[in-house]
């Protein structure tokens, strides 16, 4: 089955649309925290000279520097036109909203927070909730009403 590129516009009740998406998500999380800590170098470098220039008060940026780094990542892919990170696209998923609206840039943000905090309390069983739910959703898509399906 081939599902439009655009998810958006995808059969949401197709069962094969979430078929093997829980594992392509844990690839897709590999993939996107590599890049995101590829792109952590360049902007810990920026912070210093930023850091230097303001003699001494841009420094205080690196203690919540890779929370920056990665919520501009995962804000800005999640709310652009494919609505998946370069991750996801590569695995071939895409994340949804339930009612049929686009994902915008503070619920990106949003689901990594509830993703971020639930994973601190739950560590690895967060992916147990995806094989019991409705969608392979887990806790903070339920949370949310959004789900992630193939586009593939």
């Amino acid at each position: 089955m081939t599902l439009d590129p655009n998810p958006i516009y995808a059969a949401p009740d197709d069962w094969r649309a979430y078929s093997g998406v829980l594992s392509r998500r844990v690839f897709a999380f590999l993939i996107d925290y590599l890049i995101v800590a590829a792109l952590w170098i360049p902007a810990a470098v920026l912070v210093f000279f930023v850091g230097v220039l303001t003699l001494g008060l841009g420094f205080l940026l690196y203690p919540i520097l890779f929370f920056i780094v990665a919520g501009l990542y995962f804000g800005m892919s999640l709310s652009g036109p494919s609505q998946a990170t370069p991750g996801m696209k590569a695995m071939g998923i895409a994340m949804v909203r339930l009612d049929g609206r686009r994902i915008d840039f503070v619920l990106a943000i949003a689901h990594l927070a509830l993703f971020w905090i639930l994973n601190s309390v739950l560590t690895p069983l967060i992916l147990l909730a995806g094989l019991f739910t409705e969608r392979s959703r887990l806790v903070h898509d339920l949370l949310l009403g959004t789900a992630t399906m193939r586009t593939a």
